[in-house]
């Protein structure tokens, strides 16, 4: 590929240059090769320009930035108005096949167990499906574990170009606020643009909730095809203005919950426990469908909806798609049941962050019938602010708090715990994560429930800037086997 094939046609290429051969793209000069264009991009921590040099020295023909550094370049330098989208989009010309259908979704929560259920939903339509986000990427044939919820576009293009050529047509991609406000979605053909909720999470990066929600906005403003779909929970404060967004697109609009349109959207007329699941009535374009979902929790009645309605939105028939309800199966660590002991259900979930913390606990209330207890911590180098609001949380909506250490990164652990304990009055403190389950796990009594919040699928813990292996499925499942013993 030529450097002129990468960039838009009013970038400014002297002729000369625009006809390099360019063999790939790299924002970190470490990983560049002989051949590449280096993004020298300005983060939060450091100015890639810095980098420059080590770039060329590794072997890049060219460097794209918005600000040359200083010196005189032995290659070309590209100057960008805004090198973040202009990386994303030279990445998808790089990398150009995407599968044929892709639904994206943004919200606070919800984001994993949505793509999660649209992948299962399109597989029992009989499409090649595939999801990517926080668990990680998932195809018929493999599970990639990954890090971050939207990966940087280099990466995010060269998966969608490999799964496409795999085979996969049907993709459900999770879109986090980082990633749309960095641009690392932009080049990516969204058919569908979900919305679940939004409440407060990632104040260490965002200036304000404005901001936030402006972020998740950019799927539907900016990313979503003309003509696509946008499926928007409707039951939420902020609805209105996602929906006004959509709506200022002409985005298809299918609004779901229990404010949803019956006509396009998905209505939730009725919801009640049974047991380990929940029998909802729905109605849609007229028509009523029962459906027995086999999840805990209000909450994964919306997640339900939304994958619903981004598989209908992209062309599934609603009947078939409301059937195949009854099969969802819960993605890894979200309100995830892992065993029991002497009756009491233990659960094992992602909620790091107030309201999916609270919404854990409410859909675990009906069944305690003595104690609901939580086992839960906060993360380090993150929005402090929500500590002392998940501490109250937990002390009003659990019978028993145990707090413990989350991933504390490069913070002091003890004032973490602090923190949280300052607005839980009542709770424990107990820093060994693994001791702490096993405490929990080993005081249960008939009627009792646990969840073990905060980590969910993750199989590390971060100390300092060291990842030790720790999973909460394991630490579990060693505390079970060693009470039952």
């Amino acid at each position: 590929m030529k450097l002129r094939d990468l960039f838009s046609d009013d970038t400014a290429i002297t002729v000369q240059a625009a006809a390099l051969d360019v063999g790939g793209l790299a924002v970190d000069s470490r990983a560049v090769k002989p051949g590449d264009v280096f993004f020298a991009l300005a983060g939060a921590k450091t100015d890639g320009a810095r980098f420059v040099a080590a770039a060329i020295e590794a072997g890049a023909v060219a460097v794209a930035g918005d600000h040359p550094p200083a010196g005189d370049l032995a290659v070309p330098f590209v100057r960008l108005t805004n090198p973040r989208r202009a990386l994303a989009l030279a990445a998808a010309r790089m990398f150009p096949q995407q599968p044929q259908t892709i639904a994206a979704v943004t919200g606070t929560s919800g984001k994993t167990s949505v793509a999660a259920f649209t992948r299962q939903i399109w597989q029992r339509l009989g499409h090649a499906s595939a999801s990517i986000g926080t668990i990680g990427l998932v195809t018929p044939t493999r599970s990639v574990y990954g890090s971050l919820t939207t990966p940087d576009p280099i990466a995010l293009h060269r998966s969608l170009d490999a799964i496409a050529r795999e085979g996969v047509t049907h993709l459900a991609l999770e879109a986090s606020s980082h990633g749309l406000d960095q641009f690392r979605l932009d080049g990516v053909r969204v058919a569908a643009g979900g919305f679940t909720n939004l409440s407060r999470d990632h104040m260490d990066y965002h200036p304000d909730v404005a901001h936030y929600l402006n972020a998740k906005l950019r799927l539907f403003r900016d990313l979503v095809v003309d003509g696509g779909a946008a499926v928007i929970s409707a039951d939420h404060d902020c609805s209105a203005e996602v929906i006004d967004a959509a709506r200022a697109r002409g985005l298809r609009l299918i609004s779901v919950g229990r404010n949803g349109d019956a006509g396009a959207g998905i209505r939730l007329i009725a919801a009640a426990v049974d047991g380990f699941a929940q029998r909802l009535t729905l109605d849609h374009a007229g028509r009523n469908y029962q459906v027995h979902l086999p999840l805990v929790g209000e909450f994964q009645i919306e997640n339900a909806l939304v994958a619903a309605g981004l598989v209908i939105g992209t062309g599934g028939d609603p009947a078939a798609v409301f059937a195949a309800l009854d099969h969802l199966e819960g993605a890894p660590g979200r309100l995830e049941l892992v065993g029991e002991r002497n009756g009491a259900p233990v659960f094992v979930d992602y909620a790091h962050k107030p309201d999916a913390l609270a919404k854990s606990l409410q859909a675990l209330r009906p069944y305690a019938k003595r104690k609901l207890v939580v086992v839960f911590g906060a993360g380090g180098d993150r929005d402090a602010g929500k500590r002392p609001l998940m501490g109250a949380i937990a002390a009003e909506s659990a019978d028993a708090v145990i707090v413990t250490d989350d991933n504390p990164r490069r913070e002091d652990p003890a004032t973490i715990r602090a923190a949280i304990l300052a607005a839980a009055p009542g709770a424990r403190e107990i820093g060994d994560r693994a001791e702490a389950i096993r405490t929990a796990i080993g005081e249960l009594q008939p009627g009792d429930a646990l969840v073990i919040a905060g980590k969910g699928h993750e199989t590390g813990q971060i100390v300092g800037d060291t990842v030790l292996p720790f999973s909460d499925h394991e630490a579990a499942a060693a505390a079970l086997s060693a009470s039952a013993a």
